[in-house]
């Protein structure tokens, strides 16, 4: 169970009694109050209560506190559809550590903007499709993306490199739950060529941040970053390969923690219950 609201005395006493009155256990409990929201965020791991139980006995004091909450069967993977462009690197991570048992989701689908990767997802059994976006089709593309979430139930959409920026709308349609890689540099580049303007520059430190995405184009709610060492002895496609392997470790870890519901939002800030 995941749950936030205004802070006040009494919340975990409130809430350890209504897990009790559903007949549960509380086997992990992690709380955190934010000083500069004012809001008291937890997560608690609970067993021996049926999820129905659990959330109607939750329900009844959620009102009083005012909360936001939600209730997960730990069991169940999260149902997760992937967008692409033409990098497989973030994909193939992804989808390895999936069959691999190190991920709880469950990838119902590959879609693309290009055909490139159609091999890598016929490798790995999972259903693609793709479609070459342009700006006459976008809209169309993104409908189809909409209908595939509907129609399979995806809980969260991951941006594994997925060249395009996502309309407005589409932003608001998945709005806590579409998560999406890029580079992060100190200092950042952007535009085309992030790796050879950072060789340029001679920096000293690569990175990647996953964050959740919104309509201010990688300005979402961050849920990941990791940097790594570099120097003047690295040639531009060493950078890449580095920076690369950042950022499919970087995605990876955002995607478990969503889909283990340790990521809970405090307005342009996430707090995370690792």
């Amino acid at each position: 169970m995941t749950l936030d609201c205004p802070d006040r005395p009494g919340i975990v006493h409130s809430l350890a009694g209504a897990i009790v009155a559903a007949g549960g256990n509380i086997t992990e409990l992690q709380q955190f109050t934010s000083p500069d929201s004012g809001r008291f965020f937890t997560r608690i791991a609970v067993e021996g209560a049926l999820i129905d139980d659990l959330r109607r006995a939750v329900g009844t004091v959620a009102g009083p506190l005012q909360a936001n909450f939600e209730v997960h069967d730990a069991s169940r993977p999260t149902r997760t559809l992937i967008l692409a462009s033409k990098a497989g690197h973030c994909v193939n991570d992804l989808l390895f550590r999936w069959r691999g048992g190190d991920l709880p989701v469950d990838v119902v689908g590959l879609m693309a903007n290009h055909e490139a990767l159609g091999s890598l997802a016929e490798f790995y059994g999972v259903p693609f499709t793709h479609r070459y976006v342009v700006p006459e089709n976008k809209a169309e593309f993104e409908a189809e993306v909409l209908r595939t979430v509907e129609e399979q139930g995806v809980e969260l959409v991951v941006l594994a490199r997925y060249m395009q920026i996502l309309s407005p709308e589409m932003c608001e349609r998945l709005a806590g739950r579409a998560i999406n890689i890029h580079h992060s540099f100190l200092p950042g580049f952007k535009g085309a060529n992030p790796y050879r303007q950072a060789h340029n520059r001679g920096v000293k430190l690569i990175g990647a941040t996953a964050h959740f995405v919104t309509s201010d184009l990688d300005e979402g709610p961050i849920i990941e970053q990791n940097v790594v060492r570099v120097d003047h002895t690295m040639s531009v496609a060493q950078l890449v390969r580095k920076g690369q392997t950042q950022e499919s470790q970087t995605l990876a870890e955002a995607v478990r923690l969503f889909a283990d519901h340790r990521v809970l939002t405090d307005g342009a800030r996430t707090v995370i219950f690792r």
